[in-house]
């Protein structure tokens, strides 16, 4: 019975510790997760605009392969 108990409070501070841990790397995947929202949020516009830009700039020109005598 005192092995038992011994053996209970050996457990409960090794989970508590481990829970600790759990719950300092939930914290930091929070953080993180934050930042890179964030950082989401400020460059979308700007990466759309670019993109647009590109796929928008169209300049026409014959090709070389083209035969204009047929």
């Amino acid at each position: 019975l005192q092995r038992k108990k011994e053996f209970k409070a050996k457990e409960a501070v090794a989970l508590g510790f481990h829970g600790s841990c759990t719950t300092e790397a939930e914290k930091e995947t929070l953080e993180k997760i934050s930042v890179i929202q964030q950082n989401f949020q400020k460059n979308c516009e700007v990466v759309i605009s670019q993109l647009s830009l590109l796929v928008c700039d169209m300049k026409l020109e014959i090709h070389v392969n083209y035969c204009i005598n047929g």
